[in-house]
C-alpha cells in the first residue's frame, strides 16, 4: 500500500475528527459519499484531485490535501524525476523540447502506453502506473491559471510509427487542437530541412517558478538531471534558444502537423 495514501487518508481523517465532523458529515459537506470518504481515509481509494480541493475548501487546510495528493502522483516516478515533477506542477512558464518522442504533456493515453511498452523493458504493472502518472501530469496544462508552454518537437517525432496509423494520426489531430483551441500552449516543429542541429544532442526541460527562477531537465536513458546552478542554467537556455531558432513558427508547424496526420490513414 502507498505510504502516501496512508498519509492522505490519516491526515483527512484528523482534520475531519478536529472540525467535530463525522463522515457522513463531511461527505455530505463534499457532495461525496460517506462510503467513499470512509474508503479514502482507510486508504483503500484513490483520491480525486476534485475530492482533494473540496475537503482542503471545507476544512480549510490552505491545499494541504492537494499537496498531499500531489505526492501520491509522483511517488510512481523515477526517485529522480519527482523533484521535477514538483516544479513543474507549479511553473508559470514551460519550455521543453524532444528529438525523438511527443513531449509527455502532450501524449494520448494510447501513444503513453505503447511508448512505454516499447522493447519490454517494463513489467505491465509498471507501464500502468507510469502511462497514469503521465496523463495526470498534464493536469497542469488546464488548470485556473495554466502556464505558458512552449514545446518544440523535431519533424521525425510525427513520422515515427509509434503504435500504428490509427494512434499516431490520433496523437497528431491532438497536437493540433491543443494548438488551435489553447492560446497557452505553442507547439513548434523542427522540419528535417534543418539538417544538423543542437537539439540532435537530447531533450531538454525548462520551468519557470512563481518566484521566477529557472530550473532545467535533462533526460537520459536511465535517469535524468536537474539542473539549478545559475552557470548551467544559462548553459541549458542558450541551447533552447538555438532550438528554438530551427523551428517553424506556430502556423507553419500547426499545417505540417496536420499534414502529417492525415498521411497517417
Amino acid at each position: 500500500m502507498s505510504v502516501f495514501l496512508e498519509l492522505f487518508g490519516e491526515e483527512m481523517r484528523r482534520a475531519r475528527q478536529a472540525a467535530g465532523l463525522s463522515q457522513e458529515d463531511l461527505a455530505a459537506k463534499i457532495s461525496y459519499s460517506a462510503a467513499q470518504v470512509s474508503a479514502v481515509e482507510r486508504a483503500a481509494r484513490r483520491p480525486s484531485g476534485d475530492l482533494a480541493d473540496r475537503v482542503d475548501t471545507v476544512l480549510g487546510l490552505d491545499g494541504r490535501m492537494s499537496r498531499l495528493l500531489g505526492a501520491i502522483r509522483h511517488e510512481g516516478a523515477r526517485p529522480e524525476l519527482r523533484p521535477w515533477l514538483i516544479i513543474e506542477a507549479e511553473a508559470t512558464a514551460i519550455r521543453s523540447f524532444q528529438l525523438s518522442v511527443i513531449p509527455g504533456l502532450l501524449q494520448t493515453e494510447a501513444y503513453a502506453r505503447v511508448a512505454l511498452t516499447a522493447g519490454g523493458v517494463l513489467p505491465p504493472a509498471q507501464v500502468e502506473e507510469q502511462a497514469t502518472l503521465r496523463i495526470e501530469r498534464q493536469a497542469v496544462l488546464f488548470r485556473d491559471e495554466p502556464p505558458q508552454a512552449v514545446f518544440v518537437i523535431d519533424e521525425q517525432v510525427l513520422r515515427r510509427p509509434v503504435g500504428g496509423p490509427e494512434v499516431m494520426r490520433e496523437q497528431l489531430l491532438h497536437l493540433a487542437r491543443l494548438s488551435d483551441g489553447y492560446p497557452h500552449i505553442h507547439i513548434h516543429v523542427v522540419p528535417l530541412s534543418a539538417g544538423a542541429y543542437v537539439g540532435m544532442d537530447g531533450p531538454l526541460a525548462v520551468a519557470t517558478s512563481p518566484q521566477g527562477e529557472v530550473t532545467c531537465y535533462l533526460d537520459g536513458q536511465l535517469a535524468g538531471t536537474l539542473v539549478e546552478s545559475p552557470t548551467d542554467v544559462g548553459a541549458v537556455l542558450r541551447r533552447w534558444e538555438a532550438v528554438r531558432g530551427q523551428a517553424l513558427p506556430i502556423g507553419q508547424s500547426r499545417q505540417l502537423i496536420g499534414d502529417v496526420a492525415e498521411q497517417w490513414t
